[in-house]
């Protein structure tokens, strides 16, 4: 029988229907390591390599966003004009200005690890890491072969990388350039094109992995901030098929239907 999956997008979070079973040994299509999953195994970690699939469980899905740092007047003035459908400054549904779940907008980074950090893969290159995410299956190139970020980047959605080794196990991410129509959470929490994202990826043993995120935007933010704080992660078997979660435009124009329907006077 013919699995099927079905993405609704329900405020600004996207809620997974299907029915596929949460298993990790199943070899298509799947949704990440099972509750029960065998203990990670503590034998050391290989040399600057994080290669393989990845798993944050829970942790890696914060439906309602993060409590940040004290905005910045212009902080403030921007987050009163984000209308999010989750998070303390939740509105009602047909209020709801999430770009990601009224418009089909990409998630952007670092929105895609702060908010739906499901299962992804990272692909090792001499001169790159590859980020593949199992969320609206995107990818980033993190550069490794020494280059600058740029000074005056084009905004892209998921903004420009760099990393380097600062011992055998731990990679430095340093990222610019996101474009401010995205926002970093399910909050709104904005950003502007200031934004600094750095990510540490620590790789403790064999299977086991902690992501650590700051962000300091000075333009909305009075300092930096931590919103992953060693955050586990998983490593998944080899062999490990994920499936397709895409958020989509027909999905929200159906979603925005919804809103239209629920905001007319009964």
């Amino acid at each position: 029988m013919r699995q099927r999956l079905v993405v609704f997008m329900v405020g600004s979070l996207a809620v997974l229907a299907s029915t596929l079973p949460r298993a990790q040994t199943k070899p298509w299509n799947n949704p990440g390591l099972a509750p029960g999953s065998p203990p990670a195994s503590s034998a050391p970690a290989p040399r600057r390599d994080l290669s393989g699939t990845w798993d944050a469980g829970t942790g890696g899905i914060q439906p309602t966003g993060h409590v940040g740092a004290p905005f910045t007047a212009r902080g403030e003035q921007e987050s009163r004009l984000h209308k999010p459908g989750n998070g303390t400054r939740i509105v009602s549904v047909n209020e709801d200005n999430d770009p990601l779940s009224t418009m089909g907008d990409p998630t952007g980074f670092p929105r895609i690890i702060l908010y739906e950090l499901r299962p992804f893969q990272i692909v090792q290159t001499p001169n790159q890491v590859l980020m593949l995410y199992m969320f609206e299956k995107r990818w980033r190139v993190i550069w490794t072969d020494g280059r600058a970020l740029p000074a005056d980047p084009d905004p892209r959605w998921y903004g420009y990388s760099v990393g380097r080794w600062i011992d055998d196990s731990t990679l430095l991410v340093e990222s610019v350039g996101t474009d401010d129509r995205t926002w970093l959470d399910n909050a709104g929490n904005p950003h502007s094109a200031s934004l600094r994202v750095e990510e540490r990826y620590h790789r403790v043993n064999r299977d086991t992995m902690e992501l650590t995120v700051t962000l300091n935007d000075p333009v909305m933010y009075t300092r930096p901030w931590m919103p992953l704080e060693k955050l586990p992660i998983r490593l998944m078997p080899n062999g490990t098929d994920l499936m397709e979660m895409i958020p989509s435009a027909s999905e929200a124009a159906a979603y925005k239907r919804v809103i239209a329907n629920q905001a007319k006077p009964r």
